[in-house]
């Protein structure tokens, strides 16, 4: 079932969204060595500490780019969200041009409250960010559109990269 949206695109843009909608799981290699990675993320944000959640979330996205044979991406974790009309914005990806490097930016901290966001969904929004890297350096696809398929290769790199019932605290945190 295509979003609404699908409509309103081009034969060519509608081409490139049924080819990303079929690919619905994104098979990490590997991914046993990236869990403790994962959970590093969880226990940075716990302390609050922008710094090393930027360095354990860069470590993360270097691992997968590896992983995937991928040109690598920069991750930049800023403090607050911005606020949007209708909401916040949780993460962007900006493909690279004339030299820059691609980026994938991400906030620790909602715009309104302040408060720091829940672990399951700051990487939940890392790992859509690099999906969008996925679609364009790996998938050959010409756009990254938002898929049903898009959001299941999303979904299946957490379910990877998060032990069962992983739920952001660390083993003996309370």
């Amino acid at each position: 079932m295509a979003f609404a949206y699908y409509n309103r695109l081009s034969a060519r843009q509608q081409a490139i969204y049924r080819k990303s909608d079929a690919i619905d799981a994104v098979i990490i290699p590997d991914p046993g060595p990236l869990v403790p990675v994962a959970e590093s993320i969880a226990r940075a944000l716990s302390a609050e500490d922008r710094s090393v959640t930027q360095a354990t979330s860069q470590a993360l996205v270097d691992a997968l780019t590896s992983r995937f044979v991928v040109p690598p991406v920069n991750v930049l974790v800023l403090a607050r969200r911005p606020a949007l009309r209708d909401g916040e914005l949780h993460g962007l990806y900006e493909a690279a041009e004339r030299g820059a490097p691609f980026r994938i930016s991400v906030w620790m901290r909602t715009a309104r409250r302040k408060q720091v966001v829940a672990f399951r969904t700051f990487l939940r929004t890392l790992l859509h960010e690099f999906c969008h890297h996925l679609d364009y350096e790996c998938y050959k696809l010409h756009d990254s559109f938002h898929t049903e398929g898009f959001y299941k290769r999303e979904s299946s790199l957490l379910k990877q990269l998060l032990p069962a019932g992983f739920g952001g605290s660390v083993s003996g945190e309370k």
